[in-house]
């Protein structure tokens, strides 16, 4: 009887143990232009105030945290877009009610390697280079060679978004190649003479690369804040509904002063 009474307190104590640690942990999937730096910065700084919180965080691109959201698997979707109507749709046939939160300000850097000559472009001369309709920097002023274009892959906001931005909902070029992430575009521009891609402000700061002027505009905290800067976007935490527990606990601090700091020190536009 001792034997069966000690099991039965066993269980229910790992029961409690693993429900207590269900409760503490915070599944965050989504966007890779929030999800690579700024995110996991503001987790290890949550962390350090709630010890007992642990962060799952998939950074796959916008697209995979509404699909997360919707099925269940994450508590926040980060995107660095909004909600297209087709998800919203999707959430509502499960129940499920996307809430947007402005968590920080950015703006789609265009960059060049940077041996490039080219000192700057204009909107319309960005449209024709991503849409394939411009195929050779001579035509824009450069040295001359044929131009390389890295884009984000289709799940990525920011590929979404650069296309309502810059490119009047145009299609890319069929050349364009497909990277995972900010970083590999970076990585892959800074290594190609002829290459041309598009970054966070969080990611201009890569080893080989520029960023070119927009019609005389740089991105930066201040174009941005101005809206003065064409390629300026709100980036976003999405919650199933109003958040609660510890999903409510992180949307706040990433909102706080202290919060905001660091999406700036990551080299974001704050919300405030």
């Amino acid at each position: 009887m001792k034997t069966t009474l000690l099991t039965f307190l066993s269980v229910v104590a790992l029961i409690c143990a693993s429900t207590t640690a269900h409760a503490d942990r915070l599944v965050v999937k989504g966007s890779d232009t929030l999800g690579a730096k700024l995110v996991p910065q503001l987790a290890e700084q949550f962390k350090a105030e709630h010890s007992d919180a642990t962060f799952d965080i998939a950074a796959e691109g916008s697209t995979t945290g509404f699909a997360a959201l919707i099925d269940g698997t994450a508590q926040i979707g980060m995107s660095s877009r909004p909600a297209k109507p087709a998800e919203i749709a999707a959430a509502t046939a499960k129940g499920v009610t996307l809430k947007e939160t402005i968590v920080a300000h950015d703006g789609v850097a265009v960059i060049v390697n940077s041996a490039n000559p080219i000192k700057g472009l204009t909107k319309k001369q960005v449209e024709q280079i991503f849409t394939g309709q411009v195929s050779d920097w001579s035509a824009v002023g450069g040295a001359g060679g044929p131009i390389s274009i890295y884009t984000r892959n289709t799940s990525s906001g920011t590929y979404s978004e650069f296309k309502e931005l810059a490119m009047n909902k145009r299609d890319y070029a069929p050349s364009a190649q497909k990277m995972a992430g900010n970083e590999q575009i970076a990585a892959e521009v800074g290594k190609n003479a002829n290459g041309v891609g598009y970054v966070g402000l969080a990611y201009i700061k890569a080893a080989g690369i520029k960023v070119v002027p927009i019609d005389g505009e740089m991105p930066s905290v201040a174009s941005v804040q101005k809206k003065v800067y064409p390629y300026a976007r709100p980036t976003f935490f999405y919650t199933n509904g109003e958040p609660s527990g510890l999903a409510k606990a992180f949307v706040e601090f990433t909102l706080s002063a202290a919060g905001q700091k660091i999406v700036a020190g990551a080299g974001f536009v704050p919300v405030q």
